[in-house]
């Protein structure tokens, strides 16, 4: 955009919807209306967008993926300290290798999952990373609850309202580390994550610069991201829930066609885990719409999620009321 072009919150590079992030925190009604009305959109059409000027600091950025690399690259003896076991454990590591059969699973990688809200919790190695990733979250959050408010308005709501019925300030907020490795010669299974949705109201990835998230849109798998210093937002699970389908979950996958590590810093955020979440009910009056989804208790969707995406199904397989 020229230097002289009148400011915009919604522009297109390579069909992505970019969003600003400063016009939605403006001072002026105008711009932060015209913020409210592109989020919309961008959920309504494409289920993500980019978001720039966020305001998360790029150094920040660049030691939390500094401080990600040290932690893959200790020994699978100090990682397995932190082996996965429940989905509600505070801290889960995988190193992404099947003892047994190796070349098992399609698609590889490691990954690090921390629970950090309500509660934060960290590895207490390498040493900073703990720190790093408290002020990380912390500022990811803050830009994740601005966004649910934009969302909120865009849906009817007050700015507010959201919050407020899926109580989230005690929302659950995950990190995860995603890491896969470079392309060795030794390395002889295929990196990357197979197609998904996420659990939650909004997901904010960033990446170390290597691409690899293609979303899935109109039948065709685009690449997302290479903006600078832009977080990729992804439309999750409980935004289509919530919106009675307006809003729908957005599915995404990692193909790796890049010989470089790639590392990615991912925020999944939700309600408060005993929050039941189904179809607001004011919209359903509103848009004179049956509800479409079977209300469920957040953390009993998480589990429920495991069991079915393990048995090659979506969620909304068994929660999705077909009319």
């Amino acid at each position: 955009m020229s230097s002289n072009s009148e400011p915009t919150s919604f522009e297109v590079q390579d069909s992505i919807p970019i969003i600003d992030y400063s016009l939605l925190t403006s001072s002026s009604a105008n711009e932060r209306s015209k913020a409210v009305q592109d989020i919309g959109k961008a959920c309504e059409d494409w289920g993500c967008f980019m978001l720039v000027n966020h305001g998360v600091p790029e150094t920040l950025i660049q030691e939390m993926m500094d401080v990600s690399d040290e932690f893959f690259n200790m020994t699978n003896k100090e990682k397995l300290e932190f082996e996965a076991h429940g989905v509600l454990d505070p801290v889960r590591c995988s190193t992404g290798v099947n003892l047994v059969n190796r070349n098992k699973d399609t698609f590889w990688r490691e990954y690090l999952r921390l629970i950090v809200h309500p509660g934060f919790n960290c590895p207490h190695k390498p040493p900073h990373f703990s720190e790093l990733a408290s002020d990380y979250v912390k500022r990811t959050r803050a830009v994740a609850m601005e966004l649910v408010k934009g969302v909120s308005e865009s849906l009817g709501f007050e700015a507010s309202y959201m919050n407020h019925e899926l109580n989230l300030d005690a929302g659950f907020q995950l990190l995860a580390i995603n890491y896969y490795p470079s392309l060795l010669a030794e390395f002889d299974v295929s990196r990357g994550l197979m197609p998904h949705t996420d659990q939650g109201l909004l997901t904010l990835l960033n990446e170390n610069g290597v691409p690899g998230l293609e979303v899935l849109h109109n039948g065709k798998w685009i690449g997302m991201g290479g903006v600078p210093n832009a977080f990729s937002i992804i439309c999750a699970d409980h935004l289509e829930i919530f919106s009675n389908g307006k809003y729908k979950s957005k599915l995404h996958r990692a193909v790796m066609k890049d010989e470089r590590k790639r590392i990615t810093l991912v925020n999944t955020n939700g309600p408060s885990l005993d929050t039941i979440i189904g179809p607001s009910s004011w919209l359903v009056d509103r848009d004179n719409r049956p509800p479409r989804y079977l209300p469920m208790k957040y953390s009993d969707y998480l589990e429920f999620q495991i069991r079915v995406i393990t048995a090659g199904k979506h969620p909304f397989d068994e929660i999705k009321i077909h009319i």
